[in-house]
């Protein structure tokens, strides 16, 4: 947008853009989960055995929070690539 033409920069717009999206999708999963859909990624929930409906039904135990802490997690890792 600013005119800036550097290859650094770029790559750490793209990975803000990456942290910025996994969070805002971590933010919208209540939203989601109380219309019946989920948006992570499945094969993480199912490391940890987690399912759609534990989302849905509003689930609170150990398994469905790290989940989200393991999503949340790239979301770090992609700032701290920035830094």
């Amino acid at each position: 947008i600013s005119g800036v033409r550097d290859i650094h920069a770029d790559h750490a717009a793209s990975h803000i853009g990456k942290a910025q999206g996994i969070v805002t999708c971590l933010r919208a999963t209540p939203y989601h989960s109380a219309r019946q859909k989920v948006f992570l990624p499945m094969d993480i929930c199912m490391l940890h055995g987690v399912s759609q409906e534990d989302f849905i039904r509003g689930k609170q135990e150990k398994n469905v929070r790290d989940v989200i802490y393991d999503i949340a997690s790239q979301a770090h890792i992609h700032l701290e690539h920035v830094r």
